[in-house]
C-alpha cells in the first residue's frame, strides 16, 4: 500500500502550524508565529492570506522542506456551515463559504481551506478539510430546548474528538470506530464532553454557546435567572457578559490567570480558592460524562480523555475514580489535530472512506412542523 505525502495547515489567531505526514510518520512539522501587528494590518481575515502563505513558504525555504511531491493538502475548515463528520473535498463552494465564513464564525480556521487550495493548484495535488470544527451528528432528542424555535448547536473539538475515538478503536479494540460507542472529552483551553455511538457523535456540549463545564476560560452552564440577575446588579449589556462564555470566564474569571499550571502552583501553595475552582471543573466534567453515559444507554466501551489538561495526573486520577463504573477510562494527553487531518486524507486515497462533498446547507435547519 502505497505511504501517501500529506501537507496539513491549521491557522490560528497568532501562528499557522503546519505539518508534512508520510503515512502516518511526521517528517516534518512547525508552528508559524505571526506578529499581532502586522495582522492587525489587514481589513479581513482572508486578506491575511498571502501574508500567511508567504510566511510558510519561507519557512519550509529555511528548513529545506519540499512538498513538489505531496499528495494532498489539508486545511483545518472554517466558517462552513455544520455538516456530519468526514473528510471533504475543497471544491469553489466550500471556498467561497470559508473566504466569506458564511456561517457567521470568524476565526482563523477559515484560512485552512484556502491555503490547502492555493499549495494544491500549485502542485497538482488534492485539497481537503477532515471533521471541521461545525461537525453535527446529532439525534434529533439533542437538538430541542424548552423555547420554541431555539436549537441546540453542535459546536465541539470534533477533528480530535473524533480522531481519539478512531486511533482507540483501531489500536485497543481492534475494530471499526462505527462499531464502538464512546464518552469523548476534549480537556484544554476549552472543554468538549461528547456522545459517540457507532461511528456518530450524536451528542455533546455546545462550548461556543456556553454549555457543559467550566473551562479555563469559559463559564460553562449556569442558570438563566442567575445570569439575569448577574446582569442587572452589576449593570452590565450583553455585550459585557458575552467575553463569559469563551474568554473571561472560568478560571480567568476566578482568578485572573487561564493557565491550568499556574493555577495547581498556587494549589501547592495553599490557596484554597484556587483549589476549589480546579476541582469544581472537574466535578463538572464529571457530571457531563455522566449525561453521556445515559445518553448511551449506559452502553459505552470506553471513556477516553485528550487535550492539553489531561497530562495532569490529579484530573485523569479525579475522573477515573468517580466514572470508571461506566466503562474503563483512557488518557491521550494532548492533540492529534495535524496528525488527525493526515489520517482523514489517507484514508480517502486509500479507499477506506469516501471523499465528500460540501452541500453549502447546514444540516439541520428545523424540523418539519417548523416549515
Amino acid at each position: 500500500m502505497k505511504e501517501y505525502k500529506v501537507f496539513t495547515i491549521n491557522p490560528g489567531s497568532t501562528s499557522t502550524k503546519i505539518a508534512l505526514f508520510k503515512g502516518e510518520e511526521c517528517l516534518y512539522s512547525a508552528n508559524v508565529s505571526h506578529d499581532a501587528a502586522e495582522l492587525a494590518k489587514y481589513e479581513s481575515i482572508s486578506d491575511q492570506l498571502p501574508y500567511r502563505r508567504k510566511m510558510i513558504f519561507d519557512l519550509l525555504k529555511e528548513a529545506n522542506v519540499s512538498i513538489d511531491d505531496v499528495d494532498a493538502f489539508v486545511g483545518r475548515g472554517g466558517g462552513l456551515f455544520a455538516m456530519e463528520g468526514g473528510t471533504y473535498e475543497v471544491d469553489e463552494l466550500l471556498l467561497e463559504h470559508a473566504r466569506t465564513m458564511a456561517n457567521g464564525v470568524i476565526h482563523p480556521a477559515a484560512l485552512g481551506p484556502q491555503l490547502a487550495a492555493e499549495f494544491a493548484s500549485a502542485n497538482g495535488a488534492k485539497a481537503m478539510v477532515v471533521n471541521p470544527p461545525d461537525v453535527d451528528e446529532y439525534q434529533d432528542l439533542a437538538r430541542m430546548t424548552g423555547i420554541k424555535g431555539v436549537y441546540r448547536l453542535a459546536h465541539l473539538h470534533s477533528l480530535n474528538l473524533k480522531e481519539t475515538a478512531i486511533r482507540h478503536s483501531k489500536n485497543v479494540l481492534h475494530k471499526k470506530y462505527e462499531e464502538a460507542n464512546y464518552i469523548v472529552c476534549h480537556i484544554g483551553g476549552g472543554i468538549s464532553v461528547s456522545a459517540h455511538r457507532e461511528g456518530k457523535m450524536v451528542d455533546g456540549f455546545d462550548i461556543v454557546g456556553g454549555e457543559g463545564p467550566m473551562a479555563p476560560t469559559r463559564c460553562g452552564s449556569i442558570s438563566v435567572a442567575n445570569l439575569i440577575s448577574y446582569m442587572k446588579k452589576n449593570e452590565l449589556t450583553i455585550a459585557d457578559v458575552k467575553p463569559l462564555i469563551t474568554k473571561t470566564g472560568g478560571f480567568v474569571s476566578h482568578t485572573g490567570i487561564s493557565d491550568a499550571i499556574e493555577l495547581k502552583k498556587r494549589i501547592a501553595d495553599g490557596d484554597k480558592y484556587a483549589e476549589m475552582v480546579w476541582n469544581t471543573m472537574i466535578y463538572q466534567i464529571e457530571k457531563c460524562i455522566g449525561s453521556m453515559a445515559a445518553v448511551l444507554h449506559g452502553k459505552v466501551d470506553a471513556i477516553l480523555l485528550g487535550g492539553g489538561m489531561v497530562y495532569n495526573k490529579d484530573l485523569v486520577g479525579q475522573i477515573k475514580e468517580t466514572c470508571s463504573f461506566i466503562a474503563p477510562v483512557f488518557a491521550y494527553p494532548g492533540e492529534f489535530e495535524m496528525e488527525a487531518m493526515a489520517a482523514g486524507a489517507v484514508r480517502v486515497m486509500n479507499g477506506e472512506e469516501k471523499l465528500k462533498r460540501y452541500t453549502g446547507k447546514p444540516i439541520f435547519s428545523g424540523f418539519e412542523w417548523d416549515k
